[in-house]
Formats: C-alpha cells, sequence, structure tokens
C-alpha cells in the first residue's frame, strides 16, 4: 500500500523534516484531481466506526475489497505538535496504485530543501518566516458524489 498525505506538516511529522532513517528525501506529488476523487469515490474508512459500517464483519468486506482507504490523523503545527483536527491519510493498493502510478501522477517535484529550510527556521524561532514557507494548502471541495463511497 501506498499513501497520499496531502498535509506538508504531517509529512514532516511522519518523515522528521526529512532526518529520519530511510526518510532523507520528501518528494511532492501531483496528481490530478478526477484520479484524487476516483479514489475517495472507492474508499473504505481505515478503522471500524459503529454506526457508519452495519457491523464489523460488514466493514472487513467491505475492507478488504476496496482498492483505497481512508485514514484521519492529527494535523501538525510546525514544532510537529498534534492540533485539534484531523489531516486526510489516503491509503491506495491494487488498482488504486496502478492508476496513482500510470495515469494520475502529473508532476513530482523534490521538496527536501524547502523541508530542510523550514526545519531550520522553526529551530530558530523564526515561526512566521517558517509559516510563510508553507505550501498553501487549503480544504478539498470534494463534490457530494465523491464522498458516497459507489462501488464501480
Amino acid at each position: 500500500m501506498t499513501w497520499i498525505k496531502p498535509s506538508f506538516l504531517w509529512m514532516m511529522y511522519r518523515c522528521g523534516w526529512a532526518t529520519k532513517a530511510g526518510q532523507e528525501t520528501v518528494l511532492a506529488v501531483e496528481i490530478g484531481r478526477e484520479g484524487f476523487e476516483w479514489a475517495l469515490r472507492h474508499a473504505c474508512l481505515s478503522s471500524y466506526v459503529p454506526g457508519t459500517h452495519t457491523d464489523r464483519a460488514a466493514w472487513q468486506r467491505e475492507l478488504r475489497r476496496s482498492p483505497t482507504r481512508v485514514q484521519w490523523d492529527p494535523e501538525r503545527d510546525l514544532r510537529l505538535r498534534p492540533l485539534p483536527y484531523r489531516s486526510l491519510q489516503l491509503g491506495l493498493s491494487g488498482e488504486a496504485a496502478r492508476r496513482y502510478a500510470d495515469e494520475w501522477t502529473v508532476a513530482v517535484r523534490d521538496v527536501t530543501p524547502l523541508a530542510h529550510e523550514i526545519h531550520a527556521l522553526v529551530r530558530d524561532g523564526a515561526l512566521d518566516a517558517a509559516r510563510a514557507l508553507l505550501p498553501g494548502e487549503r480544504p478539498y471541495p470534494a463534490p457530494e458524489e465523491s464522498l458516497r463511497n459507489p462501488r464501480p
């Protein structure tokens, strides 16, 4: 499974500002909107939620057949502390991973130098300067039908 992590700061938390072993390079992968919405439409929650799912067995069946899964993790601030709201993590497997690699990817950029620059500013206490360098992020305006989880 590969994961789409749209939040820059959550990714910095995950890779330790590109300093964790095996995670010293951070790539920003741009994908097309059509692919992202396909992934949302075919997603299953990564954990069982009573009331959302009929029962645990139904959720497990859906999870097995779903090529994507949605997980919500605490968003992070510049010091990588958890915030009171969550950020999307979108897991891709099977057909979704293939489409991601072969069809959806529009551009790939190495943002490791940016991660190091922002991290240095945070370490120096220059939070306003660090914040000014963060990539722009805004809520995703997902169409209602992309959240209904229809099956192909």
